[in-house]
């Protein structure tokens, strides 16, 4: 049975787009085609985007944000649109899987009337249609706009910010986030306040230019997880978009915006696209304002992926609930096996009832999975966790997560060397905390691989009388 595709959006003629804000700040903005000049009264010629910050909200508003109606209810389950949403068959050949459209322009049939939905592809391009909707379907959102990177969907999201805007983020984020919100935002103008305990204290932070709550669950790298409705309750109370990274469980494990989130972004790289050959990111959402001004930021930045990364990303996506499921029951061998060492001062893994977050991973994950992710911190401090990563003989020495194989890596040295050392420790990121990405592979392999590595890595530290004194115990 054929499910049928939605049909990609018409793209706009030109038009004047007044926004109704929910960052609160003031924006006119004019949208024309690729060939259109710049119309007055829209961008300036020097090409920026004026965005003014008068009449901001105090922090308790009268208009607090109001969750947007899902789209309705998918008839199918979610294997069913993994395989089937956003994969039209070949209307002229009658393929069964989608042609790639490598074309950068599409002909028109006569001035301003293309011969069909697409005239520029860094503006609109089938097959990234085509991912977009899939993700859509699957995050239960009415919209996705994807990009070129997990870093460039961020980058979007914070530059649709005004300058003088304030946003609130769990400390514990991914190196790259991290990076981006402390120099890069900085230099824009928007100022990031890290917390550790955000549920706990977000009303502590919160002032009248705060626009943004950025939310990592699980956490990069120690997988920690933040009980999404309660944030919302707070954010949305005062005017205030919640954002959450959901990179580390994808869509099948779940969904943040059913627990009423704004915005869930994925770096696609990771499990959506699931065989470590695509870089990609994806923002899902169900605002119409949101979908305005995000899509003119998509296509006024430009930072948006090829059409053949967006096919492959596709493609992967298709199997994600077959290999989430498996990579999920890896890491819980795995780290049931950990625990039980005594090579292993402590580990971080959401599906283990050892969590400190346990209970909201049984409320907020699908049959409380706790995911491919884990950490935990080894005997011996850096040098056994350095060696640790040596030895591995299935695990592969690598930075990126989420693929068909497994990988493993030394956060301090490796994701988040960029970010000092006392804050890295203060939400315990230290130099002997170990993260594996557990892939498709037995199982019983995995364990055991881990459990030699352990071994080896503890003797050769303790025969070379190697430890830097920090972590070692």
């Amino acid at each position: 049975r054929t499910i049928p595709p939605t049909p990609p959006p018409k793209l706009p003629q030109l038009q004047e787009v007044q926004f109704q804000p929910l960052f609160p700040f003031h924006c006119q903005i004019t949208l024309g085609k690729e060939s259109d000049p710049t119309p007055q009264g829209g961008i300036p010629d020097d090409g920026a985007i004026i965005f003014t910050t008068s009449n901001m909200s105090p922090p308790v508003t009268s208009d607090p944000v109001s969750t947007p109606p899902r789209p309705p209810t998918p008839v199918h389950a979610f294997g069913t649109l993994a395989v089937h949403a956003g994969s039209p068959h070949d209307p002229s050949t009658g393929a069964v899987i989608e042609p790639i459209s490598l074309s950068t322009t599409f002909a028109q049939t006569a001035v301003g009337k293309p011969v069909g939905e697409y005239e520029y592809s860094r503006s609109a391009n089938p097959n990234r249609t085509n991912f977009e909707t899939a993700v859509a379907a699957l995050e239960h959102a009415r919209y996705a706009l994807a990009f070129s990177s997990g870093s460039a969907t961020t980058a979007t999201i914070l530059q649709s910010l005004a300058a003088g805007s304030h946003v609130i983020s769990v400390s514990d984020v991914y190196g790259g986030t991290h990076r981006y919100f402390t120099q890069v935002a900085k230099a824009h103008g928007v100022k990031v306040t890290f917390t550790p305990e955000i549920e706990v204290d977000i009303s502590e932070h919160i002032n009248d230019q705060t626009r943004l709550v950025w939310i990592e669950t699980p956490s990069n790298p120690t997988l920690r997880l933040v009980d999404i409705r309660a944030v919302v309750s707070e954010a949305h109370k005062h005017g205030i978009l919640v954002v959450v990274d959901n990179t580390f469980l994808s869509p099948y494990v779940q969904n943040p915006l059913d627990l009423g989130a704004d915005i869930v972004v994925h770096s696609v790289t990771k499990y959506i696209n699931g065989h470590s050959d695509v870089v990609m990111g994806v923002a899902a959402f169900n605002s119409d304002e949101l979908k305005a001004r995000l899509s003119f930021l998509q296509n006024a930045i430009g930072a948006v992926p090829s059409a053949f990364d967006s096919w492959l990303a596709h493609r992967g996506l298709k199997t994600l609930h077959l290999r989430a499921r498996e990579a999920s029951r890896n890491a819980a061998a795995v780290g049931t096996a950990l625990e039980a060492s005594s090579h292993v001062i402590s580990v971080n893994y959401p599906g283990l009832d050892s969590h400190p977050h346990r209970a909201i991973a049984v409320k907020q994950h699908r049959e409380g999975m706790g995911g491919g992710m884990l950490s935990f911190r080894i005997k011996g401090g850096h040098a056994a966790a350095e060696r640790f990563c040596q030895v591995t003989k299935i695990f592969t020495l690598a930075e990126s997560l989420g693929g068909v194989e497994s990988l493993v890596e030394l956060p301090s040295s490796m994701t988040h060397a960029g970010i000092p050392r006392d804050q890295r420790e203060a939400v315990g990121v230290f130099d002997d905390l170990v993260r594996l990405s557990c892939g498709v592979e037995d199982a019983e392999d995995l364990k055991n691989d881990v459990l030699q590595a352990l071994e080896r890595a503890v003797k050769d530290t303790a025969k070379n009388g190697i430890s830097n004194g920090v972590n070692g115990q």
